[in-house]
């Protein structure tokens, strides 16, 4: 795809509006970072609980994120991102309560983290996925880049204030700023109007929107591999954040400033990352990119575990924070170029599961082998494991930005159905009749191949090709749908990339109607006397496959 430059998105006044209102909103995270992980440092010396405290704002994101996608995906996103943006707040605002009163013990501050975290589970994939409604496709890798500079920003200054205001004021003072902080986002999303279409059918059941997210994942081998990766790499990257309160106060033998002039390194680090992303995808291919990723980001783990010195340590966290942008934009907007929006929120937060999940078991398994084996010890293990994670790459390789269409295709046109059926009505079965001639037979059965991942990935049942043992020429194509209702929504799924697949089948069909004959058929049982009536006179069917 062209390439733009990275900050064309703030052309776009509702992108600049909600960018800016991000960066106060993510310096309040941030300030809220240090002051419960300082806090913890100083309610226990245990460095598995330490480490918990990134477990709990990552595990919610982990659990929780798959729903959230669901959501964004069938409902207005902008309401799900507000109402995400006030409960944030009002936790905040009980945790720094609770923080002013000295009612603080280490598990109820991991309860108020841990719902902070839901909170970020379910904003985090209607923000992602509201990228596509706010930038063109082409504007798209910029504007997931700036995101990730604008909260990389932040990291070079939040840590640093945070240290600062925990050291002068306590902990209970930067809870009380992030509850804040959530203010000018919220009233941001509630200016911005976005123009979504009008949905032609109602909502997803929560169950058959997690399934049909599920499926469409399983069967795009490109997400699948993105998600592989993520998951290596947030397991073994998150060995820093979770460990780094550790490094400060052990290790260097600092205080709270020390904990946040550490973080700020790795948030500057990230800044460089944002800006070197763009030359190096112009000249490297993406895996090279995320293969360069992992190899660094191991180099500054193995430089943090054997390092003593301060100066040493910010020098290992800048090569961290940029390699860890590199990584993770790229992840994301691989996910995104590869997803129709019907889906995209449900992609995104299978990817965000993967990734977190990684993230929030990585945090557990790194603190409780600091506590067997000590704190150099654990990061030189994500070390290694970073290294695999590099060789991992010539078996799952990342793939190029996808620039197929995938727009809706919209040439369906629902047929209408001489009986008396509702929405719920099925199972539906649909037959499609093929005439191939012999010399076609290859070229069609590479056609179904291909056709038969895009229905199922479109939510089709039971597929399968059938040939006339009496008529070789005719082949039929079949699947189930459990209703008429799922029936249309797995022909509105269509994308214009699938137009190409379509467009030959139906030029190697030789039969006289010039389409191929369609057969939408219910399964019945039994029939009361009432059911099957035809309603009114017979339409000419309308084609469609």
């Amino acid at each position: 795809m062209p390439r733009s430059s990275v900050l064309t998105p703030f052309r776009n006044p509702t992108f600049r509006a909600l960018w800016g209102a991000t960066l106060v909103s993510n310096l309040g995270g941030l300030i809220q970072a240090v002051g419960a992980g300082w806090m913890m440092a100083q309610l226990t010396p245990s460095h598995g609980l330490v480490a918990l405290v990134q477990s709990s704002n990552t595990l919610p994101i982990m659990v929780f994120s798959l729903i959230a996608g669901a959501l964004a995906d069938n409902f207005n996103r902008r309401r799900i991102m507000i109402f995400a943006q006030l409960f944030m707040a009002l936790v905040s605002a009980a945790l720094a309560v609770c923080g002013w009163l000295g009612v603080l013990t280490p598990w109820l501050l991991l309860a108020f983290t841990f719902l902070i975290g839901c909170g970020m589970a379910l904003f985090n994939p209607s923000w992602q996925a509201s990228m596509g409604d706010i930038v063109n496709r082409d504007d798209l890798p910029s504007a997931v880049s700036l995101n990730s500079m604008g909260f990389n920003m932040m990291r070079s200054l939040g840590p640093a204030i945070g240290g600062l205001i925990v050291a002068a004021a306590g902990a209970a003072a930067a809870f009380a700023l992030n509850a804040l902080s959530y203010v000018p986002l919220t009233l941001a999303l509630a200016r911005w109007k976005p123009a979504y279409p009008q949905p032609k059918l109602p909502p997803e059941t929560l169950g058959s929107a997690l399934g049909a997210g599920l499926r469409y994942v399983l069967m795009s081998p490109a997400l699948l591999r993105v998600m592989g990766r993520g998951a290596v790499f947030g397991f073994a990257a998150v060995s820093v954040m979770a460990l780094l309160p550790l490094v400060a106060r052990d290790t260097l033998g600092g205080t709270a400033l020390t904990y946040g002039i550490l973080l700020g390194c790795f948030g500057l680090g990230a800044i460089g990352g944002v800006a070197l992303n763009g030359p190096l995808r112009e000249r490297l291919s993406n895996e090279v990119v995320v293969r360069l990723a992992f190899l660094g980001f191991a180099l500054a783990v193995g430089a943090l575990a054997n390092s003593a010195l301060l100066a040493l340590s910010c020098l290992a966290l800048l090569l961290a924070g940029a390699c860890w942008v590199l990584a993770l934009s790229l992840f994301n907007v691989t996910v995104q170029l590869a997803t129709p929006r019907w889906v995209v929120g449900r992609a995104l937060s299978f990817y965000q599961t993967a990734t977190f999940g990684g993230m929030a078991t990585g945090a557990w398994v790194w603190g409780a082998l600091a506590d067997a084996q000590g704190v150099g010890f654990a990061l030189c293990g994500a070390g290694v494991l970073l290294l695999i994670g590099a060789a991992l790459g010539f078996w799952l390789r990342l793939a190029e930005f996808s620039t197929l269409d995938l727009d809706p295709l919209d040439r369906f046109r629902a047929p209408e159905p001489q009986l008396e059926i509702k929405p719920r009505s099925g199972p539906i079965m649909v037959m499609v009749d093929y005439l191939i001639e012999p010399a076609d037979t290859d070229a069609f059965l590479g056609l179904m191949q291909e056709r038969r991942r895009i229905r199922i990935r479109d939510g089709a049942r039971q597929w399968a090709l059938l040939r006339d043992l009496e008529n070789p020429r005719q082949w039929t194509e079949s699947y189930h749908v459990p209703t008429w209702l799922d029936y249309l929504r797995h022909n509105q799924r269509r994308t214009k990339a699938d137009a190409e697949n379509l467009d030959n089948l139906r030029a190697l069909h030789r039969g006289d109607a010039g389409l191929p004959r369609v057969h939408r058929m219910i399964e019945r049982q039994t029939v009361p006397p009432h059911d099957d009536i035809p309603p009114r006179p017979v339409t000419p069917e309308v084609p469609g496959v």
